[in-house]
């Protein structure tokens, strides 16, 4: 049987709201998902797992401190994580504040891993975003995006 994880960083509890709802709608779908803080997980933990889904808040236009050292750490098992699937989302303070640059800097990452990655061609294109707070929007969209990854899993299981 397939099984994801999800890890995210946090501080005002928006990354870790959005991680919660795409864990739920994971784990109503019967696959086997855990779901880590950053700080509760190390790299080496990726290689156990089929669906690696990563979030982070938008600061500067880029991800959070904590997932980028994550993310650089991980580069000991390049090559390692080849043909697993990948997810990212973000949360930001405001409209352009930078969610895409975020989520695409995070695929960046998990592409040159040898991640699949597949996008959205409704709602949040690349990932789901929330803006300010999590909203119907959101929620929706993170829904959505936990069903593709897992249809996407087991297409290729």
């Amino acid at each position: 049987m397939a099984k994801i994880v999800i890890i995210y960083h946090t501080r005002t509890g928006t990354t870790k709201k959005m991680a919660e709802i795409i864990h739920m709608e994971i784990k109503n779908n019967n696959i086997e998902a855990d779901i880590f803080p950053v700080e509760s997980v190390k790299p080496k933990q990726l290689l156990d797992y089929d669906g690696i889904i990563i979030g982070s808040p938008t600061y500067y236009g880029t991800l959070a401190g904590p997932i980028k050292q994550f993310i650089d750490d991980s580069v000991a098992f390049h090559g390692k994580l080849d043909g697993k699937i990948g997810m990212a989302f973000s949360s930001s303070a405001n409209i352009a504040g930078g969610n895409e640059t975020t989520i695409i800097s995070i695929l960046q990452a998990l592409l040159i891993h040898g991640m699949i990655i597949q996008g959205d061609f409704k709602g949040d294109h690349y990932g789901p975003v929330a803006i300010g707070k999590i909203d119907k929007r959101c929620e929706d969209n993170c829904r959505r995006m936990a069903l593709r990854f897992i249809e996407l899993l087991r297409k290729l299981a």
